[in-house]
């Protein structure tokens, strides 16, 4: 089940992106005890998402504009974020 955090996560990347797929991973039970693990249980997450907004941008301004959207979440109330954001019909 999805926590306040996370669902907060996917609403805000939902309305920047109208993304064609988005998928907001908690990772926070693998980094149990490690850095960042504040007991809240969403601390760590990965965000896949695929969006036409991203065509012809480059990996690092891809990651830019997802953080933007998530404005304080990252780095403030979450501790690690991996980001992998594609547009459609790129491979990988």
């Amino acid at each position: 089940m999805a926590g306040p955090v996370q669902r907060e996560m996917e609403n805000l990347l939902e309305a920047a992106f109208s993304p064609l797929r988005l998928e907001v991973i908690n990772d926070t039970a693998r980094h149990h005890g490690h850095a960042g693990d504040d007991g809240s249980g969403e601390s760590h997450f990965t965000v896949v998402i695929e969006s036409a907004a991203f065509a012809g941008k480059s990996r690092l301004e891809r990651q830019r504009m997802v953080n933007r959207a998530l404005g304080d979440i990252p780095g403030e109330r979450v501790h690690a974020l991996a980001i992998k954001a594609i547009a459609p019909g790129d491979t990988a």
